[in-house]
């Protein structure tokens, strides 16, 4: 199906004059109409052919009781015209309000966050005036999925989920990024060292893809340690890719190392539709004073004039707005006294950039861009995820997962020896992960949340093959125990390896 920026380009190559490309726009919350009004007008006059259909999101279609914070119009706008600018909003707190951004990343299969953090040394304060880094960001999956569970008095759970087609896509988008922009490195950050079935899912990708792509360096690094070189050396990475959680976090911690948080755009990504909105947020406090800084979405309308294939008007846009930030002006949250000539509100900032549309910086780089360079047609073909054949899957146990408001975990043990079948034998509790029983430590502190294992041994009868009915039987008697089972996860080999981590102290 062709896209509807593909429909528009053959539109344009009959009658230029006549047809503009129509995008969605959402004015959003709190400060978002202010900086949206002003980065509308640096597009009008930039000459961008492009047809503005506006939305309404946020939190007042919250409050009119749309749970998702989107009406079903705002829906079919955003469908048919596949890109969305879209201003801060606000979700608001309490009620069980989802948020409207993972809303619309996950429902719109829009699987790439891309980050530019860059450093404007020495009109922008930073200690790192040759920052130039990409954060490549998994934007669906992950701990993001916000599916959690209180499951007893003391213990609530959030899964974390991590596929591999989500993986291949977001780590073969990030080498395509980086091919196709001339980067020279992609940097994989996960905690794989802990988590090794998520994480190191992610990393085993990483390494697989990595390999179709030598003439790019790359590396892998605990996020951990990688967080802290990022915000202590940022010149040392290029492209990073990582998870959604650590994505989020690290790339505001990128942005506002290179300056300000206030400055960076992103741009969404997924084969059908592209969002495009700064990374900071609605700021209600300054909402309607006209000091707000624009910066942030006017850059991420950069990214989609791009993706639009209008590179023109994109070095256009950003080219005047690098003159206007070389020649002093600045916004309030980075004016600098010594080096700044000019504190602009919102408005006027604006009218700057306008101004200077049609000059090159002096001293800071001028941008050049290439029609591929964000577009969806080139960067999300090879991105599409090839299954691989089923592993043999075989079930070998279960983790019954128990409220049990007792302290003594031997006391257990010996309750669930009752229950236990010939096939699945008791072979460990834990509690919160760390093993209790059998051989525990008293000074291991136990919560009332227990996670009880029975696995089938190799000497057993079942020889480590396990039937659902023998589970459905160990449950029964469980449950004829009098014990509160709250959750199971059955334990599968696939190809004969474990699908399943150890206990910690196992």
């Amino acid at each position: 199906m062709a896209s509807a920026v593909e429909d528009v380009l053959e539109g344009l190559a009959k009658s230029p004059a006549e047809v503009k490309v129509p995008i969605t726009v959402a004015h959003g919350d709190g400060i978002g109409p202010e900086i949206m009004a002003a980065v509308l007008r640096v597009l009008e006059a930039s000459g961008a052919p492009l047809e503005f259909e506006e939305i309404e999101v946020g939190e007042a279609v919250y409050k009119r009781g749309v749970t998702s914070g989107l009406a079903a119009e705002a829906w079919e706008s955003i469908r048919r015209n596949r890109v969305l600018l879209k201003a801060p909003i606000t979700t608001p707190q309490g009620g069980g309000y989802k948020s409207l951004n993972v809303t619309l990343r996950k429902t719109l299969g829009l699987y790439a966050n891309v980050r530019p953090c860059v450093a404007y040394a020495p009109f922008v304060q930073t200690g790192h005036p040759r920052m130039d880094v990409v954060i490549v960001r998994e934007n669906e999956e992950d701990l993001y999925g916000g599916i959690e569970h209180q499951q007893t008095d003391e213990v609530v759970q959030c899964l974390k989920l991590v596929s591999r087609p989500g993986c291949e896509k977001i780590v073969r988008h990030a080498f395509e990024f980086a091919r196709r922009t001339g980067r020279r490195r992609v940097t994989c950050m996960t905690k794989d060292n802990i988590m090794k079935k998520t994480d190191g899912l992610f990393h085993r990708v990483f390494d697989e893809i990595a390999k179709e792509y030598p003439e790019i360096e790359n590396e892998h690094l605990i996020i951990d340690i990688g967080a802290a070189r990022l915000a202590d050396t940022p010149e040392m990475f290029d492209v990073v890719v990582t998870l959604n959680l650590y994505g989020d976090i690290i790339s505001d911690i990128a942005a506002q190392v290179a300056g300000s948080v206030g400055l960076a755009p992103s741009a969404n990504f997924g084969t059908q539709a592209a969002m495009f909105e700064a990374i900071h947020g609605s700021a209600p406090q300054i909402a309607g004073q006209n000091i707000a800084n624009p910066s942030g979405l006017l850059l991420s309308a950069v990214m989609m004039l791009v993706h639009l294939r209008m590179p023109e008007q994109a070095e256009r846009i950003h080219n005047a707005w690098l003159r206007t930030i070389e020649d002093g002006i600045a916004t309030a949250d980075i004016f600098t006294p010594g080096t700044s000539t000019k504190q602009a509100g919102t408005r006027e900032f604006a009218d700057a950039v306008i101004a200077r549309l049609g000059l090159r910086p002096q001293r800071l780089a001028p941008v050049r861009y290439a029609t591929e360079e964000f577009a969806e047609r080139e960067l999300d073909a090879p991105a599409v995820e090839h299954r691989k054949a089923a592993a043999v899957k075989q079930l070998v146990g279960v983790d019954v997962f128990l409220h049990w408001r007792g302290t003594d975990p031997n006391e257990l043990g010996e309750r669930l020896k009752a229950a236990e079948n010939a096939c699945l034998p008791l072979s460990m509790i834990t509690n919160r992960g760390v093993k209790v029983w059998p051989n525990g430590f008293a000074e291991t502190f136990c919560t009332d949340h227990w996670r009880c294992r029975f696995h089938a041994t190799p000497t057993g009868p079942c020889e480590m093959k396990v039937a659902p009915r023998q589970v459905l039987d160990l449950l029964k008697r469980i449950d004829g125990l009098g014990l509160d089972f709250i959750k199971v996860e059955n334990l599968y080999t696939f190809d004969g390896e474990p699908g399943y981590s150890l206990g910690q102290g196992q």
